[in-house]
């Protein structure tokens, strides 16, 4: 659901090609992903995850904050599968910017997208 009414709100609001609004909406899909799965893995009980969208009209630059309030996972000593690790390289290939923010409070990934423009 988050995918599509993310998808409709830059088709509303943004002067936004298909691709570039794709690559948009599956980087955020990623970071979503990514603290559904791991953020409370092992808490007690489920968590929340937050999602902000913020455009800035006078650089032109949309940026999307994804934040949790879990855990960052550790590192794995042993090599992950092939089929999984993809998702944080899709977000820094996806976005003009990405950075993953780890606290003791929580993790937010904070993707950015320069060159945007309002409908």
């Amino acid at each position: 659901r988050v995918r599509q009414d993310f998808s409709e709100w830059l088709k509303n609001f943004f002067a936004i090609d298909e691709v570039r609004s794709s690559d948009v909406v599956l980087a955020i899909n990623e970071a979503l992903a990514n603290s559904a799965e791991f953020a409370y893995l092992l808490a007690e009980r489920p968590g929340t995850i937050d999602i902000q969208a913020v455009y800035h009209a006078n650089t032109q630059t949309l940026t999307a904050c994804i934040s949790d309030r879990g855990q960052w996972r550790k590192r794995q000593t042993e090599p992950a599968p092939r089929t999984r690790g993809r998702g944080i390289p899709l977000m820094e290939t996806l976005s003009d910017d990405a950075k993953i923010e780890p606290s003791s409070s929580g993790t937010t990934v904070r993707l950015e997208w320069r060159g945007i423009t309002r409908r």
